[in-house]
């Protein structure tokens, strides 16, 4: 039954235990006879060779268990933030979310990121504060940067008995015992509900009481009994947290160390107790393809087939397309419509994946997660839908890319096999991009980070056999507009026959962030998706001074020189075009010569009003021993870093800082080397802030060229 099923994600900072959490509830669960170990390489999540071999997770992956006739598909995102896209496509279509923090780190950068990005989503979600057996784990400090720094208001349903080298097992505080471990099963399975121990009943009771406030001011039946005196039931209990937790009112926050399988137990009856079926989700909206009307697909079998693909795996013997189901049933061997390209696809085969696992199913309903084979001409973001009711879903958006190198290729490399491959890649990583610069010939990948760029150039040497080496990192800079300029632009040419005639009265002008974020509200408050550049068009036109036809090529000849970016070849953003005036011919007139008629007149606009280079700026969080913090503080001045705050604690000192992306290739072995690998740190982007160009990294006009030369000497 539909309202038995628990689609949710794993989200976390990298190394909070996210993995480990998911490895221990698949083992508890029954689904695994042996635990794995991240260390040791063999999780059923991190199956990929090279998540084994940087203990990292680069790819979300997805299991299914069965808790208490349960069936719960969990999906194990990635912690790190050059991989932000598996967790925001994850994110999209899961109806509840875990988020597992560390004891001693507390709510670290990317921790905030993921739970602002289930903000988005509106999904409701448990917090796991993990590691509690760890030296220097703090329970109420954690819990507190949870309420602060996320903004979060908790629902303490667990507290830990002890905790550091003195914890002891986990406090239910919804059913007040103590969860009691055996510690002679070899096994970690075996546990008991005791009394709760003397040396905690008395904080135990008063973390009950701020429990039952918390959950009293959202429910009426709580707050009476308090009133009057009387007590709360277990089972109303956890009704009214439910309740609270699926209206986001409220997160239960539970505890444990999931490395020693304490609080494993308790999380999963929690999962099953307080997220959402996809029945108490509301239904999705789609878009009517011929009426462009809204319609809801609510979770039922039996209601017009509609579904999302959020992820693709390309693999030698077929793709595989992770998608949810959210209305109507799927069975093998039928057709459906892909609503965005508008083709037909045929469903060869159905799995439920556990990791590398794939077991066979006869059919989908709605609810499900599964991934398809068979499909040719789906991506990330495409709807499949009934072929006679067809809808399109709100499509994925992912972040741009914000660094980007050069790919030198091996003079033996097939051309066409290392289009294939790159293609493939692309299509599978929203967030990966790859183009030849048409200035320099180079061919340029773009990522979200270092690593994010170093793990695709390894996935194209290991699976697609492609030979290249990579050149100096390019940064992905941004160009706007010096200031507000108007102009009037007459593309006239007569060569015999028919000439090209436009003449346009144009006003090119710079937007802050205030009135982007203005014109954003507008766009979506008219039904349509705000530019992702901040490139936005007027048609100010009146009296028929261009007729209605020629104003979309404008509008089309604006936008592509903005793409093409001019000087630097650098995309231009937060601009507003408006198209006042103009004229034309009868005979002469055409899309075309109003297409080339605005584009050169981009040209001219930035020529006479000049531009603004922008270079990204990433959000910087340093972590090191408190005698650091001096070479730490210098270090970022001297990359050009905006030291935002700073401090030491518990002898750990935390420095987080805005730095310019060009400042920060190589950081990673700088760190290392001056604080003898003691420090971490972690990014993330944060804005795009202006830079002399005599400051920022450009390419060379011969870069490539060169580097071919060299490549081709040796």
């Amino acid at each position: 039954m539909i309202e038995k099923i628990r689609n949710i994600g794993i989200i976390a900072h990298v190394d909070a235990g996210k993995t480990t959490t998911t490895e221990r509830v698949l083992y508890f669960a029954g689904a695994k006879h042996r635990s794995g170990d991240v260390d040791s390489g063999n999780t059923t999540t991190d199956f990929d060779p090279l998540e084994a071999e940087k203990g990292i997770t680069i790819s979300s992956a997805a299991v299914t268990v069965e808790w208490e006739g349960h069936p719960i598909t969990i999906i194990d995102t990635p912690g790190h933030v050059d991989f932000t896209a598996e967790v925001e496509r994850s994110l999209r279509v899961l109806d509840g979310a875990v988020g597992v923090f560390c004891a001693v780190g507390g709510v670290e950068v990317q921790s905030e990121t993921v739970w602002f990005q289930a903000n988005k989503h509106n999904v409701p979600r448990i917090a796991f504060v993990n590691k509690m057996d760890r030296m220097g784990a703090d329970f109420a400090a954690t819990v507190e940067q949870i309420e602060q720094k996320l903004n979060a208001n908790v629902a303490l349903c667990a507290m830990p008995a002890g905790q550091s080298s003195e914890f002891a097992g986990v406090i239910d505080l919804v059913a007040m015992k103590y969860w009691w471990m055996d510690p002679t099963d070899p096994k970690h399975c075996k546990y008991e509900l005791q009394e709760i121990p003397a040396a905690y009943k008395e904080e135990a009771d008063m973390a009950r009481e701020r429990l039952l406030d918390v959950v009293s001011q959202t429910n009426d039946e709580v707050l009476t009994l308090l009133l009057e005196g009387q007590a709360v039931s277990e089972e109303l209990l956890r009704r009214a947290i439910r309740e609270g937790t699926l209206a986001m009112k409220f997160f239960p926050v539970l505890c444990g160390s999931a490395f020693q399988v304490h609080g494993v137990h308790l999380l999963l009856n929690s999962i099953i107790d307080y997220l959402p079926s996809p029945k108490d989700r509301p239904p999705v909206t789609g878009t009517v393809l011929k009426t462009k009307t809204q319609e809801l697909r609510g979770p039922n079998p039996k209601e017009p087939f509609s579904a999302l693909a959020f992820k693709t795996v390309s693999e030698s013997h077929g793709d595989f397309v992770y998608t949810r189901i959210y209305s109507g049933t799927l069975v093998p061997g039928e057709m459906y419509l892909n609503s965005v390209t508008g083709k037909t696809e045929r469903v060869s085969h159905v799995f439920r994946m556990f990791g590398a696992r794939r077991d066979r199913l006869e059919k989908a309903e709605a609810g499900d997660i599964v991934a398809l084979v068979g499909l040719k001409n789906t991506a990330t973001g495409h709807t499949l839908c009934d072929t006679a009711k067809p809808v399109v879903l709100e499509e994925i958006r992912f972040p741009e890319p914000v660094i980007s190198q050069a790919l030198i290729l091996d003079k033996d490399v097939d051309e066409a096999r290392l289009a294939e491959a790159l293609g493939k890649m692309v299509r599978d990583d929203p967030t990966l991009r790859c183009q030849t610069d048409q200035e320099t010939k180079q061919l340029i990948l773009s990522g979200m980070g270092e690593l994010h760029l170093e793990v695709a150039v390894h996935k194209l040497q290991r699976d697609h056999r492609v030979k290249v080496t990579v050149g100096k990192p390019m940064v992905s800079y941004r160009q706007t507009l010096g200031r507000t300029v108007e102009l009037e632009y007459r593309y006239v040419k007569q060569t015999g026959g028919r000439g090209q005639y436009a003449v346009i009265q144009l006003r090119f002008e710079p937007l802050s962030k205030e009135e982007r974020e203005e014109l954003e509200l507008a766009a979506k408050e008219a039904g349509e998706k705000p530019d992702l550049n901040g490139l936005y068009f007027v048609n100010d036109i009146f009296g028929g001074a261009i007729p209605g036809e020629y104003v979309p090529a404008v509008e089309k000849g604006f936008r592509e020189a903005a793409r093409r970016g001019g000087k630097h070849g650098f995309q231009f953003v937060d601009m507003k075009c408006t198209l006042f005036d103009g004229k034309h011919h009868e005979v002469d007139s055409s899309q075309l010569a109003f297409q080339r008629a605005a584009e050169e007149a981009f040209l001219e606009a930035i020529s006479r009003a000049g531009i603004v280079l922008l270079e990204p700026i990433m959000e910087v969080v340093v972590q090191a021993p408190g005698n650091y913090l001096g070479d730490l503080t210098r270090d970022v001045s001297r990359r050009r870093g905006e030291i935002t705050h700073s401090e030491l604690e518990k002898g750990r000192a935390v420095l987080q800082a805005y730095v310019p992306l060009a400042c920060l290739f190589g950081y990673t072995s700088d760190l290392r080397n001056f604080t003898s690998g003691t420090a971490s740190f972690s990014m993330e982007p944060s804005h795009y802030s202006p830079v002399k160009e005599e400051l920022a990294d450009l390419p060379k006009k011969n870069a490539g060229k060169d580097e071919a030369s060299k490549s081709s000497k040796k």
